[in-house]
């Protein structure tokens, strides 16, 4: 399904009637609102554990799977609360991928900070709806809103049709 507030964002971007000093776009991401106190699945090839510091580094073809939320990386840092009874934060990095269907994202690092929701993504980002693309520096996206805000030299690419 297409969004038609996406395409008046991208519509008002592209003939220029946003200030150019305001480099961000606001898009719906996702179409199931988050529920970020739904079990978070991991999955990778090695495992390490720092007992000093509270954290977990999941390292190779890493997974994470959060109820319709899945993200992918080459490294997850994994750090707890402070009383380490759950997740505070994970961070990714190499060849990061956010997918919530039936948008998908992808940027050099990722932070989910998991109470609140949001992730943040950047370097190189990339946000694929359907045909069309957005890409920017950073991309804010709020998984329980189903929201997200692209910045830094923001472009995108409308693909016109059925194709």
């Amino acid at each position: 399904m297409f969004d038609f507030r996406f395409v008046l964002v991208c519509f008002a971007l592209a003939v220029g009637s946003v200030p150019a000093s305001a480099q961000e776009a606001q898009v719906a991401f996702g179409s199931v609102k988050a529920d970020p106190s739904l079990p978070v699945e991991v999955t990778s090839e090695t495992l390490n554990v720092n007992q000093e510091d509270g954290s977990a580094e999941f390292l190779g073809n890493v997974i994470v799977v959060q109820g319709e939320m899945r993200l992918s990386a080459g490294r997850v840092l994994v750090i707890y609360n402070q009383d380490r009874s759950g997740i505070e934060r994970m961070e990714a990095s190499e060849n990061v991928v956010l997918v919530s269907p039936p948008d998908a994202a992808e940027g050099d690092w990722a932070e989910y900070t998991i109470d609140s929701g949001v992730i943040v993504m950047k370097g190189n980002v990339l946000l694929t709806q359907g045909p069309s693309t957005i890409s920017g520096d950073q991309m804010i996206a709020n998984m329980t809103s189903g929201t997200a805000t692209m910045s830094g030299r923001v472009k995108t690419i409308l693909q016109q049709g059925g194709n």
